[in-house]
């Protein structure tokens, strides 16, 4: 590798150092106050918000195939709830119908399988560790996520089965998808967002705070905002590329009055990179043949490695209209760009290796949320990005939220290992260096390989189960 990983820095000052580097206009604080920026509760309409740190919802390959939780699942999010973390933003990828999943095992919306049992059940347990944890329940703030998988449906054994919104001349090729497949239906659309209507009662019905309308990394939703090419009321405009994500927005808040609205959107990207075949190195092949490039949203067409707003800030706009508040940002997408959505030191089985020092990622995505701060002062912002600083993870926050660049730091992969760094940061015993995700991305390969989701180098539970050899195995060649 060509750059040094977090971990190695000796201490904040030499990280720091490393860090103005790399990006001379972004901050790193020395020193962390316990009772500073991250303590600070947020005050959210008459809700209190305890605290600054936010828990990013997993997908973790471990319900059942009924679409409830297993024992994983529980575990899983009791960890998210005795982590101190006072924001749970969508807990869970929960699929509004079962050809929605990414997964077979993914969490998913089934009335003859007690959908309201299975979440009533996470959401007890989650709370109930952090009572436990913590003493106090009333500053938290819980969501469930409602997503489609669309181009990476994956609902059961039999492999892929991707429901596409548009052709992508470059991604269709990837997946296998045929010339001939058809494209969802304007009517099926429709249909696909009664669902996220219909889960969302549930999701009431079962006392949680908000949901999050889900538009990221590459699902349904997210797809849909780079539909120039498909024709009718749900493609070509901006205005028809949103318009669904409105109207299910619009019909939530008509049917399931006083529940919130979140929407977690992947509010720029860049063009799809490969494994360089020589080397392994990720790279955009073929890029020269798709310039201009209008398959995606937020990218520069003309430059389509570099991140354009001009859209997105359109649609924040938009989303404001319709009186979101709550917006949690992210980059990209795991399938296509995954250094730039989750930067890491080691990729998963079937990524690539890093193109560049992976505190690039990172500060592209604190750029970006400080533009989108500026956009739209009035939201109340989850950043992403964050797990790959390490131990430096809680300097580089403090700093951040302290400005008001951001209002809460989303940790995804770290909750998974060190489910408790909220909690240590704000009692000032932070850090716990043998429970620090240093990024191996076995949470992701895991799942690609058809395995649960979890952290098998660090987290006993995982350790010890079979699948931690294997992955072991497969870390090994490719490091």
């Amino acid at each position: 590798m060509g750059f040094v990983t977090p971990g190695k820095f000796k201490d904040v000052r030499a990280f720091r150092e490393v860090w103005r580097e790399r990006a001379p206009d972004l901050g790193c604080d020395l020193e962390l106050d316990p009772a500073g920026p991250l303590s600070r509760p947020l005050c959210f309409g008459s809700r209190v918000i305890g605290n600054r740190f936010a828990i990013h919802p997993m997908e973790g390959w471990d319900g059942t195939p009924e679409g409830l939780p297993s024992e994983h699942t529980l575990r899983r999010w009791g960890r998210f709830g005795m982590s101190g973390a006072k924001l749970i933003w969508g807990g869970e990828a929960f699929a509004v119908e079962p050809d929605g999943r990414a997964n077979p095992n993914q969490l998913h919306l089934n009335e003859a399988a007690d959908s309201r049992g299975g979440l009533s059940r996470l959401l007890l347990e989650l709370k109930r560790e952090h009572e436990q944890a913590c003493g106090d329940t009333s500053d938290l703030y819980v969501g469930l996520q409602l997503t489609h998988s669309g181009r990476y449906a994956r609902p059961d054994e039999r492999g892929p089965r991707p429901r596409i919104a548009f052709r992508h001349p470059l991604l269709d090729p990837r997946l296998g998808i045929e010339t001939d497949a058809p494209v969802q239906s304007d009517g099926e659309l429709e249909a696909i967002g009664e669902q996220y209507v219909a889960a969302a009662k549930v999701a009431q019905q079962v006392g949680f705070d908000f949901v999050d309308v889900k538009c990221c990394h590459g699902y349904l939703l997210h797809e849909l905002l780079a539909a120039r090419s498909r024709p009718g009321p749900y493609g070509g405009s901006l205005e028809n590329r949103t318009r669904l994500l409105c109207r299910i927005i619009e019909e939530i808040r008509r049917e399931c009055a006083g529940l919130e609205i979140g929407v977690r959107v992947s509010i720029g990207d860049i063009f799809p990179f490969s494994a360089r075949p020589e080397d392994g190195v990720g790279e955009a092949l073929q890029l020269e043949r798709f310039v201009p490039y209008e398959f995606g949203f937020g990218v520069d067409p003309h430059d389509p490695l570099r991140i354009d707003l001009t859209e997105p800030f359109e649609l924040l706009e938009r989303l404001a209209g319709l009186g979101i508040r709550l917006v949690n940002l992210s980059l990209g997408s795991p399938y296509t760009c995954p250094h730039l959505q989750r930067p890491a030191a080691f990729p998963p089985s079937d990524g690539y290796l890093p193109p560049e020092d992976p505190l690039l990622s990172v500060a592209e995505h604190l750029r970006t949320a400080r533009k989108c701060r500026q956009a739209q002062p009035g939201m109340i912002l989850v950043g992403t990005g964050y797990s790959y600083l390490q131990e430096w993870l809680p300097h580089v926050a403090q700093h951040e939220v302290g400005a008001g660049h951001v209002d809460f730091v989303g940790l995804g992969r770290m909750a998974l290992s060190y489910p408790e760094l909220p909690r240590d940061v704000l009692a000032g015993t932070f850090p716990n260096r043998k429970r620090i995700c240093r990024t191996f991305s076995d949470c992701t390969s895991a799942p690609r390989g058809g395995m649960i989701s979890g952290c098998y180098p660090l987290d006993e539970h995982y350790r010890a189960r079979p699948e931690a050899k294997v992955l072991s195995i497969r870390r090994g060649r490719r490091g």
